[in-house]
């Protein structure tokens, strides 16, 4: 058993993965940092949201000259790895990070992870040419590119490990690449960290009902517990609504439009006027990092009173048709966020405690659209405490289970 985890068609890929997670995490360090900039700016410069529109024709005419296969961006990677074909674009990494940037820059409510994985593979791709792997070892160091990009992008070093084997098959693991997947984690989020980028802190308060395991304090308050089962069914519906409404969008707007470039420009328009219909930029670009005191972002979810009663339908609409008219970026943390919100509003609902059902909510309507309940509670270890693994586990889980067939990565195959 122990020769075949650590044969040399395993340890072949694993020593170059070490130095292509190193290029992954300097280049997701550079883009944490232009995001950072590019949010940041739009704040002090709240008119660049008029331009939109514009901006969306740029990103649409970007990839249409330039973008070639890369349009297909997440779902490419995962068919690379399934199938190996035409490769990965080298193109694609520097023209993924540089309108993620845009669609932020302008307002647009889009994600990170998406540009991190395919950073990740884009760059994978381009040093398996150059070290002449077979195709056998350039999937795995496909699949290691994706645990660097989501590992250093999150700063979520085992998550990214697990993802990356669970999200290529539903209900399998690709457990061949596993030693170059944990390098690629660990190196890529190592790397993002030497670079001085830091990563959003959460934390759960401590709530009643801990016990202590060789030395280790969990939280099994049966009540709670059974509370998080009816709050996760409702995390894995929202998980189904927003991966099928961003099929439909995108759909629709290609059906109805027939001039390509019109569609960015519908986009950003109705992006505007929800903004002008809201009254307030709370549902714009990441939503980590608040615009104005009192603002509703991720981190104001796990205080009581942090979001409205539909924050994460709110957030929810303006990313569908965001991604859906042609912006780019990822998914994950506006779903984190959608998650997240919704928990804020579940927990005045049930009498529970906000703060852990906001990170329940953070993590379970990821695993649902996802189909990664493991490496979803890996993540709430990783990034709110080992306490409450247990509601991570069930919430998880129970949201995968009650969130159909239906998500956000439609070249993801079924056992």
């Amino acid at each position: 058993m122990l020769k075949k985890l650590f044969s040399p068609a395993i340890i072949r890929p694993a020593l170059v993965t070490i130095p292509v997670a190193v290029a992954i995490g300097s280049m997701v360090a550079l883009f944490l940092w232009l995001l950072n900039w590019a949010i940041h700016f739009r704040f002090q410069h709240n008119w660049l949201l008029y331009l939109l529109p514009a901006a969306g024709i740029v990103i649409h005419l970007l990839y249409k000259w330039y973008g070639g296969s890369s349009e297909k961006g997440n779902n490419l990677i995962i068919d690379e790895i399934h199938q190996p074909g035409a490769g990965v674009p080298k193109r694609m990494a520097p023209l993924i990070l540089a309108t993620t940037v845009i669609t932020h820059l302008f307002g647009g409510s889009a994600g990170r992870e998406g540009t991190a994985v395919q950073i990740g593979g884009s760059l994978a791709n381009l040093f398996a040419g150059w070290f002449k792997l077979n195709d056998h070892d350039k999937q795995m160091l496909l699949t290691a590119g994706i645990a660097a990009g989501f590992g250093a992008v999150f700063g979520t070093p085992l998550t990214g490990f697990i993802f990356a084997l669970e999200v290529l098959t539903v209900g399998r693991f690709k457990y061949e690449a596993w030693l170059p997947c944990l390098i690629a984690g660990f190196v890529g989020d190592y790397t993002v960290s030497a670079w001085g980028v830091m990563h959003t802190p959460y934390h759960i308060g401590n709530i009643p009902g801990g016990y202590a395991f060789y030395g280790h304090a969990f939280n099994a308050n049966v009540l709670l517990l059974l509370k998080t089962i009816p709050a996760a069914a409702l995390f894995g519906l929202t998980s189904y609504a927003f991966a099928k409404s961003a099929h439909v969008v995108k759909d629709t707007f290609n059906k109805l439009i027939k001039i390509s470039w019109l569609i960015p420009i519908c986009g950003g328009l109705i992006i505007i006027a929800l903004t002008f219909l809201i009254g307030k930029p709370d549902y714009l670009s990441l939503g980590v990092s608040p615009e104005y005191p009192g603002a509703i972002t991720i981190v104001s979810a796990f205080q009581q009173g942090g979001a409205d009663l539909f924050s994460w339908l709110w957030k929810l609409v303006y990313t569908v048709i965001t991604l859906g008219t042609g912006f780019k970026g990822g998914e994950v943390t506006p779903l984190f966020y959608i998650g997240a919100t919704l928990g804020n509003t579940l927990a005045g609902l049930l009498n529970a405690p906000v703060s852990l059902f906001a990170g329940l909510g953070f993590i379970a309507v990821f695993a649902g659209a996802t189909k990664t309940p493991l490496a979803c509670t890996v993540m709430g270890i990783e990034l709110f405490g080992i306490n409450f693994v247990l509601f991570y586990a069930l919430a998880c889980f129970v949201a995968y289970l009650c969130s159909g067939k239906v998500g956000i990565y439609s070249a993801q195959r079924r056992k």
